[in-house]
């Protein structure tokens, strides 16, 4: 099984299959994420300085923050398994 990987900006890389959900930061549900996982010590920020525009979620209990769209991140991931089809076949 190949580990596929997604930029999430500025060269920050996350594994594609230990992504739960790619979320918009505005909810106040989703603010008391980011707070609990800092407090944790599991808030993993690769926004470099930037603002944060998407959430996403690990399995693993880590929060990443990223300032690129949550569409942005997405359309990697299809992309990504879309090109990953091709080199099969």
């Amino acid at each position: 099984m190949e580990t596929r990987l997604i930029n999430v900006g500025f060269g920050n890389i996350i594994s594609a299959g230990r992504v739960i959900a790619i979320v918009s930061p505005e909810s106040a549900p989703i603010k008391r994420l980011i707070q609990e996982a800092k407090g944790k010590g599991t808030l993993i920020a690769s926004t470099c300085g930037r603002r944060t525009r998407a959430i996403i979620v690990m399995d693993s209990g880590h929060i990443v923050l990223s300032a690129l769209q949550p569409e942005t991140i997405a359309n990697r991931f299809v992309t990504e398994k879309e090109d990953h089809s091709e080199d099969k076949a």
